[in-house]
């Protein structure tokens, strides 16, 4: 199997790789959408997805917080209101970003940002497992930044 990293990177100024989430980002505090800035695309890059994912939520694929599609590749910066921009349904179903909400005493939780540069556009508004199947052969690269908070 490729790995795919190389140039491309992804930050959040919000919350810093491997830091705690500020309150105001997660579901107790409003699940207020983190700014995310990202560089580095490849050649060939059509456009970007973004996926917030917990791999510490106590269920089989985790939790899905986040799901983001149509993002132009010449963008260095998440903007939803971009035209094409949509968001897919998270693991609760909602069209929108989910914060932080482990189970109170679960311990400390990962929420990974995965930003991937895509050689061709994703038609529709697929979960993120049935995106990770469908357009595996279509990541050029990809790259992520974490937070982390409990409960």
């Amino acid at each position: 199997m490729a790995l795919f990293v190389d140039k491309l990177t992804i930050a959040s100024p919000d919350v810093p790789n491997l830091e705690r989430f500020p309150v105001e980002f997660t579901a107790d505090g409003g699940s207020s959408v983190p700014r995310l800035e990202f560089s580095g695309p490849p050649e060939g890059t059509v456009e970007y997805a973004i996926i917030c994912h917990d791999p510490d939520a106590p269920l089989p694929h985790g939790f899905t917080h986040w799901v983001v599609y149509g993002i132009p590749a010449e963008a260095t910066s998440l903007d939803l209101d971009a035209p094409g921009v949509r968001q897919a349904p998270n693991g609760a179903g909602a069209d929108q970003y989910y914060g932080p909400q482990p189970p109170v005493g679960h311990g400390i939780h990962h929420y990974y940002f995965w930003i991937y540069a895509l050689d061709r556009p994703v038609e529709g508004t697929p979960s993120r497992e049935e995106f990770l199947t469908r357009y595996a052969d279509s990541i050029l690269e990809q790259a992520r930044t974490v937070g982390v908070w409990q409960r």
